[in-house]
């Protein structure tokens, strides 16, 4: 309808950005402030409120918005996430921090690998073995796991990370560690590698997990801030989050999978541009999307943290 508009939102490190499109009438209005770090949705929420203000559009007439965000990458490239723990089966401890066992330059001998997002100290083994169909060699006891649990919480964790051993073939054990976490902690941020990541190969499954719940403390707060500055300036449409892969989510599904969120903020870049390549009759484009986010102090022969 002429008189329906749609919200695209982008929180980068330094800048925000805001456009609203009339789709009828081809119309498109511009916003953009400093992101504000200490809390990403204000500076998204006063950006709207004053483009509507601004340009004369009613909050009911906005339809739809659209948001890509790099929150989740500097979340990680920052180490700003919150603090996790991680249960996994006994013996497998260490597999987060051993890795692959590769490195990026093989001849470099002071290479500084990236430290895991979850010290060893929160990294906690739990007495139970599935073998590779998903059959219990050692059952999960509820003594154990009300051992393991009570250890983790009185770690001062802000969420949980749960990775046991060929759990994408039985997520038995891991879903009782979570039902007896949310039985002490109701609502309390738990990741399951069955869920976030449900394939083998155990560093691969259990470093993602550990970066969902990693960045999910600080999605879910920005997610509920957001909703509800949305809502209280009067905005009817649906909000829909861009994923890795280019596709959209719900809010409610990107506070849960974060991790689904790690390359949004590039993803929506690389689609803008193939949509300009199509509209301009281009078949091969290069598009450039340089951001500003500083990482965290290291060694300049770190790795980048991967998973």
């Amino acid at each position: 309808m002429a008189d329906e508009y749609e919200v695209g939102i982008d929180i980068g490190g330094t800048f925000t950005d805001v456009v609203i499109l009339n789709p009828a009438s081809g119309r498109l209005f511009l916003g953009k402030r400093l992101t504000s770090p200490d809390n990403p949705a204000r500076a998204v929420i006063e950006v709207i409120r004053e483009m509507l203000e601004r340009d004369g559009i009613a909050p009911p007439q906005v339809v739809k918005a659209i948001h890509g965000t790099t929150l989740v990458t500097n979340l990680i490239i920052e180490r700003k996430g919150g603090r996790t723990g991680l249960l996994t089966t006994r013996g497998f401890r260490d597999a987060l921090e051993i890795g692959r066992e590769m490195r990026y330059d093989i001849y470099d001998i002071f290479l500084e690998l990236p430290r895991p997002l979850v010290p060893r100290r929160r990294r906690l083994e739990v007495a139970e073995r599935l073998d590779h169909k998903g059959e219990v060699l050692i059952s999960l006891t509820a003594e154990e796991a009300e051992r393991a649990v009570n250890q983790l919480l009185t770690l001062g964790v802000e969420s949980a990370a749960v990775s046991l051993l060929h759990s994408f073939r039985n997520p038995a054990h891991e879903r009782m560690l979570r039902d007896l976490i949310w039985a002490k902690r109701p609502g309390f941020p738990v990741s399951l590698s069955s869920e976030v990541a449900p394939e083998i190969r155990e560093y691969e499954r259990t470093s993602t997990t550990v970066a969902n719940a990693y960045t999910m403390p600080a999605v879910r707060r920005y997610m509920e801030v957001l909703e509800k500055g949305l809502r209280e300036i009067g905005i009817g449409g649906r909000l829909y989050i861009i994923l890795s892969n280019g596709g959209i989510t719900s809010p409610q599904t990107a506070t849960q999978y974060p991790i689904r969120l790690l390359e949004s903020g590039p993803a929506g870049g690389a689609l803008a541009a193939a949509w300009v390549g199509k509209q301009t009759g281009q078949t091969s484009v290069i598009s450039f999307d340089m951001g500003e986010t500083p990482p965290k102090p290291a060694s300049s022969r770190t790795a980048i943290p991967s998973g």
